[in-house]
């Protein structure tokens, strides 16, 4: 992404910033925007809640962040800016102060409150309510990991309205990056008068109040979600868009058909293979930007034939990730074998020592390996996917790759998204397709995908001395000793073999030449509709 704002503190000393104004979509001098402010998004499958508390996939949470607001948010670069807060500050190790904008409005008229913040964070940590990302995110606040696990209330949660404009929240260990944190949504405010009045419904059309740049329209189950510009938030004026409809279409090449028919102004993602050829085609409209993300496919680590390590190790050893990345997807992917992945903070990259192996001796071990564990030929395994062109490739591949110096068999199975991140919670699968695009800038977004007890770990394994190196690294006050135990915890971590890591994400997709404010800087692929306009065309 574009430079995060760090803050980075010494524990004694206490820092306030001084914030630049929000803004909205900036329209460069000279360009002239289009009569209609309209645009069509794909967002890659249906989302499986507008509930920003139980929101955890991609598509949810782009909708989140165009219907709430938090403290903070992300621009189009992927920098970090003003959102509900105008300005913020660190007035001890653990304690951080945020001065709340007194023109924010929900989508009703009234006013978001400090007490809207309380209520939204602690709902979300609350056993009750179930979040499935209520660890990532929460274990960070005071008390937050025994409020999650139900043995401390709500009530002792380090959050606190000090006034109707200034909200505290105390932090479980120094956060220098809690203000990029901040800016997703399930730390923002929920309006409870909306969820005691309607229940699991308030997230409807009609009954959705939230306070983000955009109102809730329509929502027309598997055909497209409609937002319309909200009257009521605090920038409206320098909002250009009056309307965004996001459809939910998984298929890359149906996609890419209503982009060439103008029913789609905004790919999700091309199809693997067709970068170059779009790049030809469409130079115009060809997008692609690295990112701080990780294709990998998750391991159930019980599972009767998976929980041997061996096994895992094999399956992964074979895998060709550069014949993946320069064949398969051919979108300027990079080779991944851990789970940090270049450019995060906090952690250096981690590598298996048989990486570099020539291929015939890495398969000659995996073979050992599967002897050993009793594994023989024709062994039958299944692997999940969500319905797309792009994994259903990549899942030919890694088939070939196990049949083929193995001798395994692999058994694919498709499916809706919102089917298998169900299958994958609650870890009903072999070998299921995943990723993990970063939540902020720090190693910990991506530990969290395979730390003991976390939410996001869909591997089911644990290691609890790489867990104490965690615990370590969050409570060292030097930079360089935090960044040496997370690496170290990564890597004893990864010699377990949770997962099996692939690529490291690039966002291959094509965008109308007419879509103002989309910028190849944002590594997080965050685009907030308040910060896009369409040019004159």
């Amino acid at each position: 992404m574009g430079v995060l704002l760090k803050l980075r503190t010494a524990a004694t000393v206490a820092l306030v910033m001084a914030v630049a104004a929000a803004g909205a979509a900036v329209v460069p001098g000279g360009v002239k925007l289009h009569a209609t402010q309209t645009l069509v998004r794909n967002n890659g499958s249906e989302p499986e809640t507008l509930d920003p508390a139980l929101a955890e996939s991609v598509g949810a949470n782009n909708l989140s962040r165009d219907l709430f607001e938090g403290l903070t948010a992300t621009d189009s670069r992927g920098k970090v800016v003003p959102g509900v807060a105008q300005s913020w500050s660190q007035t001890d190790p653990t304690t951080w102060v945020f001065k709340l904008r007194q023109n924010a409005k929900w989508s009703n008229g009234d006013p978001v409150t400090a007490d809207d913040f309380v209520y939204g964070i602690r709902r979300y940590v609350d056993p009750k309510t179930a979040s499935p990302y209520a660890t990532t995110f929460g274990i960070f606040l005071r008390n937050g990991k025994e409020v999650i696990a139900g043995k401390k209330p709500v009530t002792d949660l380090g959050v606190r309205a000090i006034d109707k404009w200034t909200l505290e929240l105390k932090t479980a260990y120094p956060v220098s990056f809690f203000a990029d944190m901040a800016s997703n949504t399930q730390l923002g405010p929920i309006h409870r008068a909306s969820v005691e009045k309607y229940g699991k419904d308030w997230t409807k059309p009609g009954k959705l109040v939230g306070n983000g740049a955009f109102v809730l329209k329509d929502w027309q189950v598997n055909s497209k979600i409609i937002l319309d510009k909200s009257p009521q938030y605090w920038d409206a004026t320098n909002v250009q868009l009056t309307r965004v409809t996001y459809l939910p279409v998984e298929s890359d090449i149906a996609d890419v058909k209503l982009f060439e028919s103008g029913e789609n102004d905004w790919v999700y993602q091309i199809p693997p293979g067709t970068y170059e050829k779009f790049k030809k085609q469409y130079p115009n409209e060809i997008r692609n930007a690295p990112m701080l993300g990780l294709r990998y496919y998750a391991l159930q680590n019980k599972d009767p034939i998976l929980k041997d390590v061996r096994v895992r190790k094999a399956l992964s050893m074979v895998i060709d990730r550069d014949i993946l990345a320069q064949r398969v997807t051919a979108d300027g992917q990079l080779p991944a074998y851990g789970v940090v992945v270049r450019g995060v903070d906090g952690a250096d990259l981690t590598q298996y020592d048989w990486a570099s192996w020539p291929m015939a001796k890495r398969v000659e071990e995996a073979k050992k390996l599967l002897t050993q564990a009793g594994v023989k030929p024709g062994t039958k395994l299944v692997f999940a996917y969500n319905t797309s062109e792009y994994h259903k490739k990549m899942a030919i591949f890694a088939a070939s790759e196990w049949k083929t110096k193995l001798g395994l068999d692999l058994e694919t199975e498709s499916m809706e998204f919102k089917v298998l991140l169900k299958k994958r919670k609650d870890g009903e699968f072999q070998i299921a397709r995943h990723g993990w695009n970063a939540d902020f800038n720090d190693v910990t977004t991506f530990l969290s995908q395979v730390q003991c007890d976390s939410d996001n770990n869909n591997n089911f394994n644990c290691n609890r001395q790489a867990e104490e190196l965690i615990n370590q690294g969050n409570v060292a006050k030097d930079p360089a000793q935090r960044r040496k135990l997370m690496t170290q915890a990564a890597q004893m971590i990864m010699e377990d073999y949770p997962m099996i890591p692939l690529l490291q994400y690039t966002v291959p997709r094509l965008v109308k030449s007419y879509v103002g404010g989309y910028s190849l800087e944002n590594s997080l692929d965050r685009f907030r509709s308040k910060d896009l306009f369409i040019i004159q065309h």
